[in-house]
């Protein structure tokens, strides 16, 4: 999987347009990016990566990259 399908699926998950989100893009510039959008990216790595992503690992993040590195 490519880092832009990786970037598309969060798009997605957070109902983005394509094309918002940018690896050095800041969480915390992106409102959409709430509680209901952190649980469903605990279910996003589940499903689709087979990880098991824990709330300390999401705070950890800072930005995009952050979570697409974390995808593998």
């Amino acid at each position: 999987m490519t880092v832009e399908e990786k970037i598309k699926m969060l798009e997605e998950m957070m109902e983005l347009d394509e094309g918002t989100l940018r690896l050095e893009t800041r969480l915390e510039d992106i409102p959409e990016f709430d509680s209901m959008a952190k649980l469903s990216l605990i279910v996003l790595f589940d499903d689709e990566f087979s990880k098991k992503l824990t709330g300390e690992e999401i705070k950890s993040f800072a930005s995009v990259g952050d979570i697409v590195s974390a995808m593998g």
